[in-house]
């Protein structure tokens, strides 16, 4: 079963903030700076935390992984200002 994710960090260094980003296109669809929205089942999540954690500095940055619940079930009430928002697409993503 996947869980819809949104995961947002705070990196203090732009070289980890880069590898941070591209590492994370390969879990989600970015979202805005420094958030992306991941459609992921327990095997990927946990795939993706090891990567994270194995890019970040643990005592100077930090990084939420918030589970917004079984991907089929959540209706995200999202406001926009600006550009528009795009919900992740319900059909699985192949990297």
């Amino acid at each position: 079963m996947e869980h819809l994710y949104l995961v947002c960090y705070d990196i203090r260094d732009d070289k980890r903030w880069r590898r941070l980003y591209t590492a994370m296109k390969a879990y989600g669809e970015w979202v805005q700076l420094s958030v992306f929205q991941c459609r992921l089942n327990r095997m990927r999540r946990l795939r993706m935390e090891e990567t994270v954690r194995k890019i970040i500095h643990h005592q100077d940055d930090h990084v939420l992984i918030l589970d917004l619940g079984p991907a089929d079930a959540v209706q995200p009430k999202v406001l926009s200002l600006g550009k528009p928002y795009r919900p992740i697409p319900k059909e699985p993503i192949i990297v």
